[in-house]
């Protein structure tokens, strides 16, 4: 089967090029950003978490686990593999991505937006770190 066929590969594609576009966002932070600038980083946040879980759902789909579908099922498989490690923290960032998507209030926002920096990013690039061994193996 052709790389490009397999379509965690694919994903996965899709996830870096998001995760540097956080990254940008990030590099951009300071205490001066608009509410423009914080939601901004806040929706790249948002597609970022959204393809960590999804890539990761497309990989164990590959690997022969059918049955496994949606973010908790998912993350919790990648707890079990080793994709991923910081339980609590992966709970948190899936707990503030749900709360970007049904409220929104400066306070949130600003909460949201230091997490992203000092914790999600974190994660979601070692989990990057993690999928290239993987995509190396493939």
């Amino acid at each position: 089967m052709n790389e490009q066929d397999i379509r965690w590969i694919q994903r996965f594609s899709n996830y870096k090029k998001t995760l540097e576009k956080l990254r940008d966002a990030i590099d951009e932070f300071d205490d001066e950003m608009t509410d423009l600038e914080k939601e901004g980083m806040v929706q790249r946040f948002e597609y970022s978490f959204e393809l960590a879980w999804k890539t990761l759902q497309d990989l164990f789909y590959h690997k022969g686990y059918l049955d496994i579908k949606g973010p908790n099922p998912t993350l919790k498989q990648a707890f079990i593999d080793g994709y991923i490690e910081g339980e609590e923290k992966w709970r948190k960032m899936k707990n503030a991505r749900e709360l970007t998507s049904h409220t929104y209030d400066e306070e949130t926002a600003n909460s949201i937006v230091i997490s992203i920096k000092s914790d999600y990013y974190p994660l979601l690039f070692q989990l990057k770190l993690r999928l290239d061994k993987e995509l190396q193996k493939a």
